[in-house]
């Protein structure tokens, strides 16, 4: 398992093709990654699934997202944390949850395929 995940680590390439105009900068979306990384579980005949949790810490509310690759009866896993927005401006209530789900999901992606956030030249 850990072999195949290694060779999925080694292979997977998100570009930043996402252009966010007002703040100027290129980013890649948690469907990028999904959408690159579905071909090469699938190669590797691992699952990937990815599960939201709503937890509350003191009087803010956190989206706690786990990515799982599995393969039999072994998964890996990793977490990402997104704290909702108290007002998000434009964005209804469950917009701004699932922008947090979004953003946790993207992160727990991140760390289960060891990518790097740094900037592609």
């Amino acid at each position: 398992m850990i072999e195949k995940l290694i060779k999925i680590q080694q292979e997977l390439k998100v570009p930043k093709n996402q252009r966010n105009s007002f703040g100027n900068y290129n980013y890649r979306s948690c469907e990028d990654i999904i959408e690159a990384a579905k071909p090469l579980c699938h190669a590797e005949g691992l699952s990937l699934v990815i599960k939201d949790e709503v937890v509350q810490v003191g009087n803010r509310v956190y989206v706690k997202a786990t990515a799982m690759l599995s393969c039999k009866d072994v998964t890996v896993e990793a977490t990402g944390w997104a704290r909702e927005a108290e007002v998000q401006k434009g964005m209804n209530e469950a917009q701004i949850t699932g922008s947090a789900s979004s953003y946790a999901r993207k992160y727990a992606l991140y760390g289960l395929f060891a990518i790097d956030d740094r900037l592609e030249e």
